[in-house]
């Protein structure tokens, strides 16, 4: 699991540095795309247990060392669901804003009044 976790870290660091030195819009939310994949297979390791199995309930329950801690679990899928949503939200914004100027840069922008 060490390599996934050093997998995971590479891909946050990957997408931080795509974010800051890239001017394209559309390459700056790839570049959060990425670093969210990389957040979440730092989020899996987090809960890993070798050998754990479901945490499912049962009559003949023996030994409850064995099982894996779901909270890791429901947090990774629920930042997968709001991760989906905010690259949709600014990519929808991404194509409003190139409607209104014909620029994928973000310095042609520095003018732009909220």
């Amino acid at each position: 699991m060490k390599a996934v976790l050093i997998i995971g870290l590479l891909l946050m660091l990957t997408g931080f540095y795509g974010l800051m030195t890239r001017r394209n819009m559309i390459k700056m939310v790839l570049s959060v795309a990425i670093a969210e994949v990389g957040l979440q297979m730092v989020m899996i390791t987090a809960g890993f247990i070798r050998g754990g199995t479901a945490p499912i309930l049962t009559k003949d329950i023996t030994e409850m060392a064995s099982f894996v801690d779901p909270v890791p679990q429901a947090l990774v899928l629920t930042a997968i669901v709001i991760g989906v949503a905010v690259n949709a939200l600014m990519l929808v914004f991404i194509i409003r804003m190139y409607g209104k100027k014909g620029s994928l840069d973000v310095r042609d922008y520095t003018d732009s009044k909220w």
